[in-house]
C-alpha cells in the first residue's frame, strides 16, 4: 500500500492544486490529511491563493481515497463543506506495524497516545522530518502551504518498507527504510 500524507493546507487553493499533481505522479492508494485544511489560523499569514471553498472542492474530488484527521484549526463547520469525515486520530496496521496518524497538537514525540505504536505521523509544526526515538519512528510531512523553520513545502510518501519526505517538486528531502 502506498499512502500520500499531507498536512496543514490552511486554505491555499494553490497548494491544494499541487495535491492533484502529486496524486497523478505518485499514484497513491490512499491520501491521509493530517488536519488544518481550510482556515489559516490566527498566528499564520494568509496562504497563497487563500480560498477554503475551492480547497474543499479539490479535496472532495478525492472522496473514497481520502481520510482526514481533525486539526486544531478545523471546526465543525468545515465538515459541512467536506464530503468526507474528520477523525480525531487514525490507527492502521501496515505490514505488521502499528501506525498512528494525528494532527500533532495533542499527540507528538513528546506526548504519546496510550496505545502501542511503531510509527507516528503528525503535522501541526509545519516542519518536515523523519526520526526515530524511544523505539518509535516519528514523521512529519511539514506543511504543504506554510512551511516554517526554513523547511520546504513538503509531503510524505509512506510505503510498506519506507517513509519518504519530499518537497512539492518531488525531490527527496529525507528517507527512512523500515
Amino acid at each position: 500500500m502506498k499512502i500520500l500524507i499531507i498536512s496543514d493546507i490552511h486554505g491555499s487553493s494553490y497548494y491544494a492544486e499541487k495535491i492533484k499533481e502529486i496524486d497523478e505522479i505518485e499514484k497513491p492508494d490512499q491520501i491521509i490529511l493530517l488536519g488544518d485544511l481550510y482556515y489559516h489560523g490566527p498566528r499564520n499569514e494568509l496562504t497563497q491563493e487563500y480560498n477554503p471553498m475551492k480547497v474543499a472542492g479539490i479535496l472532495n474530488d478525492f472522496v473514497g481515497k481520502i481520510r482526514t484527521v481533525k486539526g486544531n484549526c478545523d471546526a465543525e463547520v468545515d465538515e459541512m463543506i467536506s464530503d468526507f469525515k474528520f477523525e480525531q486520530n487514525i490507527e492502521m496496521n501496515v505490514n505488521g506495524k502499528k501506525v498512528f496518524f494525528t494532527h500533532g497538537h495533542v499527540y507528538n514525540v513528546e506526548n504519546l497516545p496510550e496505545t502501542n505504536i511503531d510509527i507516528m505521523f503528525y503535522g501541526h509544526y509545519h516542519t518536515g522530518f523523519i526520526k526515530e526515538e524511544k523505539g518509535i519512528i516519528f514523521a512529519n510531512p511539514g506543511s504543504i502551504s506554510l512551511p516554517k523553520n526554513n523547511t520546504e513545502h513538503s509531503y510524505i510518501i509512506f510505503e510498506e518498507n519506507k517513509i519518504t519526505l519530499k518537497n512539492v517538486e518531488g525531490k527527496i528531502l529525507e528517507e527512512k527504510l523500515i
